[in-house]
């Protein structure tokens, strides 16, 4: 009797926390464009990095001073958002003037270290612009960025190599002083951003 009435009314555990972890996900992305509406009169978005980009060289915040930098952050393995966005990013920096061109900067900030390499990032970044500059690092170096940047980025667990990545889609537009200008969701289609790119630089 005591056997049926737990079989009966015991309740899937692992499922429902499960589902709660996953509604949490799903509003922490959610809520992040509205943060960001709110970061210059909150906390500061972005900071100092030392990472290597897609020459195997090091390279640091200070390297690009003076530019405006479009920053995203993905990773090479993503099978969808991350190549919509940084086609849409390829094609809003195409729509700049060359005097334009020359004081912007698009960005790929890796979120997951572990597989995109520096050859990874190579052959990734290439195929969209020869203008990016992709980043890698190690995890120590890649998580303080993930951090100032308030970037959310979970590994989902898998039994392969062929894990995924959930993580905020957010393009960060970092002003020639190098701090946060403005941001555009991964949907923005190129002739938004490069009207605010634009609109930035004619300011």
């Amino acid at each position: 009797m005591t056997d049926k009435y737990h079989s009966r009314h015991s309740r899937p555990w692992p499922a429902i926390l499960a589902g709660i972890a996953a509604l949490a996900v799903v509003a922490a992305i959610g809520l992040l464009p509205r943060f960001l509406e709110q970061a210059p009169a909150g906390p500061t978005i972005g900071g100092p990095f030392s990472l290597i980009d897609q020459t195997g060289r090091t390279v640091t915040d200070k390297d690009f001073q003076g530019k405006l930098l479009l920053i995203y952050f993905g990773y090479t393995f993503c099978p969808d958002v991350c190549p919509t966005t940084l086609g849409n990013m390829a094609q809003a920096y195409d729509m700049l003037t060359p005097a334009e061109q020359a004081q912007v900067v698009p960005m790929f900030i890796t979120v997951d270290p572990e597989r995109d390499t520096v050859d990874q990032i190579a052959q990734y970044v290439d195929a969209f612009s020869p203008a990016f500059v992709g980043l890698t690092g190690s995890p120590d170096q890649i998580t303080p960025v993930l951090k100032e940047f308030r970037v959310y980025a979970r590994k989902v667990e898998s039994q392969d190599a062929n894990y995924s990545v959930d993580h905020s889609s957010i393009l960060y537009v970092m002003g020639k002083n190098g701090k946060y200008a403005t941001h555009f969701t991964g949907e923005a289609a190129p002739k938004d951003i490069a009207a605010g790119v634009k609109k930035l630089l004619a300011g």
